[in-house]
């Protein structure tokens, strides 16, 4: 039997009451997914001996964890649920009394975009806001920022130094540099401000990498040195870290770097291109809650000395709706001397942002840190590296954009052949690697957020950049509308980069010149016309609402993994690759059916075909046959795939009654989007859209299947706040009696 002590605790029979522990002050928690990190402070007094483990308990629930140190991670909770908790702590005497409540915290899912941003920038000169989404000033984290259009060192500032206070270069030894607020002048919730000099001088281009800390994810810690004894750092990565990467702040010292695939015992250089090499006295232990550091010139050299880590989480989930997804990997693969094929790294998602290192060249220019991401162009045609250990800009000897160094997929990466610039793949080597997951990975709520139109009208000069509000991922681009025999179709994509595919044509992809997606907001294409009547359509790669994806045909029946994340309901592809031209367009709808194709390039009827392999599309994957059109054996293809989600886009069908009918999409405000096909016979893919008028008159549309210039006077469509109404005129004939039609809606 136990009995209430003295101070609230509980005391074991022959124990002194009076010697138990004061209860934890000053508990706090914040909100994770499906769980809680609880911080305290330790109590003065433990009793009469010291306390061995401190636990949080929640209310509701009773949900308890433990921990030996602050904070304590409580996991098992219900997302939309308000939780309290309160702590005490345990010696040999028993335990003490609870500590005051902590405030009230609601776990909910996290996603990547929360943690990780890659966010491109023009200097100014002055000062400027960059607005990212990630909250620094309350959660803390890293900032990374290197200039793209000029030389310049590899910046990093972090709150746990203080933002605005000093600044470290990967690419050097050199000791941490006081800031002054002239780099980073200021933190928020929603991302930093830039000062005017350092990373933000005029007309200069740049990247900025954002790291929030967060549990499974990414944390910075700092720590003193207690040469010649080892020094053991706790941290709240909540896992065992991935990678760590280590740098003195008070005095010169190379950055040392820790990979869970060299190992405890092996060390790299940030600053470097040494291979691995070994040396007992760096990282000795790596656990979910601290990592220990030996006697290490670099990373523990004396009392004296100050020093900064950054911790890489690996596949420790924790993110999504499930609260299982994974979002950052460290891993490695090993490339085979003399072969021309890909090698595959399964991620088990899309990347965004890799960084790779090769660790068996010694002190080989070409051996650095190459760093990828998917805004400034990690393609499957031509890649823009730039090097942690380097200042070059982007374009120079070792950061060549001339090249494919890495292929991005559904799952993962593929690492192209011969191409040892930035440290890729070279031959018969094995390289190391950080990569984070594309996201979005939170379903849309708003269309405005997914989706906008750009109608400029008549306007000069070539590559205006033409900004929307959110970094599309594709557009389509109709230029010469009102050419007739000029107007062309163009669908560009970034994983596309330069490369273009014309939906008026059977030929594959093709450079369309070099267009330009210039930072978060803007994009200017190639072809831009001067003195012509242009539209632009613009997607960003959503849960839910649309996805792209790039594959390489096998010849056999198989399936391709996308990142939709439902079932899709309409399926565009294109061939890429010379030997896929002459091939149609192929069109898979819900409303046909898996044994049925129609052609985006042609006006004609819904055919049978085998090209889905008769099989309808999952979440997460959907079939291909042996056809041409969408899997020649070794032929590359692009394939964009939509889906309905209620209030933004519609993917659905309807039945022509021969005068007028509404198509209710389940909008409040309208469609702002409508392109339809008539299956059961022959008809054009017509667009219509409300930046060019869609009201009750005449309604500008085009067809996407061909380059005749628009049409201005027929009254085919009409806006309802519902979706849309279609009317039976000549022309389009988007309502004949009896004809069946598909459509894609976006409100």
């Amino acid at each position: 039997m136990s009995f209430r002590n003295a101070k609230g605790g509980y005391i074991r029979p022959g124990y002194d009451p009076l010697e138990v522990a004061n209860p934890p002050t000053g508990a706090g928690a914040s909100a994770g997914n499906q769980s809680a990190s609880v911080s305290f402070t330790a109590p003065s007094n433990t009793g009469g001996g010291s306390i061995t483990n401190y636990y949080a308990v929640s209310n509701p629930g009773q949900i308890t964890a433990s921990s030996v140190t602050s904070p304590i991670s409580v996991s098992g909770l219900t997302n939309g649920t308000e939780y309290t908790f309160k702590v005490w702590g345990e010696n040999s005497y028993g335990p003490s009394a609870y500590s005051a409540p902590t405030g009230s915290v609601t776990p909910v899912p996290h996603y990547i975009e929360d943690v990780f941003s890659t966010y491109l920038y023009t200097g100014n000169g002055s000062t400027q806001t960059i607005t990212n989404g990630i909250d620094l000033s309350g959660e803390g984290g890293l900032v990374w920022l290197k200039s793209r259009s000029a030389s310049g060192n590899n910046i990093l500032e972090d709150s746990a130094r203080g933002f605005g206070v000093n600044y470290l270069y990967t690419n050097s030894t050199d000791a941490a540099l006081g800031d002054g607020n002239f780099i980073i002048s200021g933190t928020s919730t929603t991302g930093f401000s830039l000062g005017n000099s350092g990373a933000n001088l005029n007309e200069t281009t740049y990247a900025s990498w954002t790291f929030r800390k967060a549990e499974k994810f990414f944390d910075v810690v700092t720590y003193t040195g207690n040469s010649p004894s080892s020094v053991t750092v706790n941290h709240n990565l909540g896992t065992t870290p991935g990678c760590i990467i280590i740098k003195c702040t008070n005095d010169a010292a190379s950055w040392a770097v820790y990979h869970r695939s060299t190992g405890i015992g092996q060390i790299l250089y940030l600053n470097g291109t040494q291979a691995a090499s070994s040396d007992s006295t760096f990282i000795t232990a790596v656990t979910s809650t601290s990592f220990t550091v030996g006697d290490n010139a670099f990373t523990n050299n004396s009392p004296s000395k100050t020093y900064v880590a950054y911790l890489f989480a690996h596949d420790a989930g924790g993110f999504g709706d499930s609260g299982t997804d994974n979002v950052i990997s460290c891993g490695s693969y090993t490339t085979v001397g003399g072969s021309s094929t890909p090698i595959n790294v399964n991620l088990g998602y899309e990347p965004q942002w890799v960084l790779v290192k090769n660790t068996n060249l010694s002190s080989n220019a070409y051996a650095g840190w190459g760093i990828f991401d998917s805004m400034r162009g990690m393609t499957v045609e031509l890649d823009n590296p730039l090097v942690a250990n380097r200042t070059d800009a982007e374009g120079g000897t070792y950061t060549d954009n001339t090249l494919n160094y890495i292929n991005p997929t559904a799952t993962g990466f593929d690492v192209i052949p011969g191409t040892t610039l930035a440290g890729a793949n070279g031959a018969a080597n094995t390289y190391i690697y950080i990569a984070i997951r594309r996201g979005p990975m939170k379903t849309p709520t708003n269309a405005t957020s997914v989706f906008d139109i750009n109608y400029p009208g008549t306007y000069n000069p070539d590559s205006t950049l033409l900004t929307v509000g959110f970094p599309s991922d594709y557009v389509l681009y109709v230029p010469f509308l009102q050419d007739s025999g000029s107007k062309t179709p163009i669908w560009y994509s970034r994983l596309m980069g330069s490369q273009a595919v014309v939906s008026s044509s059977a030929n594959g992809a093709s450079g369309w010149g070099s267009p330009t997606w210039a930072n978060q907001t803007q994009f200017a294409p190639s072809v831009m016309g001067n003195a012509r009547v242009s539209v632009l359509y613009y997607f960003l790669r959503a849960p839910g609402f649309m996805d792209v994806v790039c594959y390489t045909g096998t010849g056999s029946a198989t399936t391709q993994t996308h990142n939709l994340g439902v079932t899709p309901e309409l399926m565009i592809v294109r061939g890429r690759s010379a030997g896929t031209s002459g091939s149609n367009w192929s069109c898979y709808h819900s409303a046909l059916g898996n044994t049925q194709v129609i052609s985006l390039n042609e006006g004609i009827q819904a055919y049978t075909s085998t090209q889905w392999n008769n099989t309808t599309p999952t979440a997460s994957v959907f079939s291909i046959g042996t056809q041409t059109n969408v899997n020649g054996s070794g032929q590359t293809y692009v394939a964009y795939l939509f889906a309905t989600i209620a209030g933004i886009s519609k993917v659905g069908s309807y039945t022509g009654n021969g005068s007028s009918q509404t198509i209710n999409c389940g909008f409040t405000g309208g469609a702002r989007f409508v392109m339809i096909k008539r299956t059961d016979s022959t008809g054009d893919w017509v667009v219509f859209d409300t930046a060019r008028g869609m009201v009750s008159g005449n309604d500008p549309y085009f067809a996407l299947n061909n380059t005749d210039r628009d049409v201005t006077d027929k009254d085919a469509v009409d806006t309802d706040n519902t979706g849309f109404i279609v009317n039976e005129t000549t022309g389009p004939n988007i309502n004949t009696n009896g004809g069946t039609y598909i459509f894609l809606a976006i409100a």
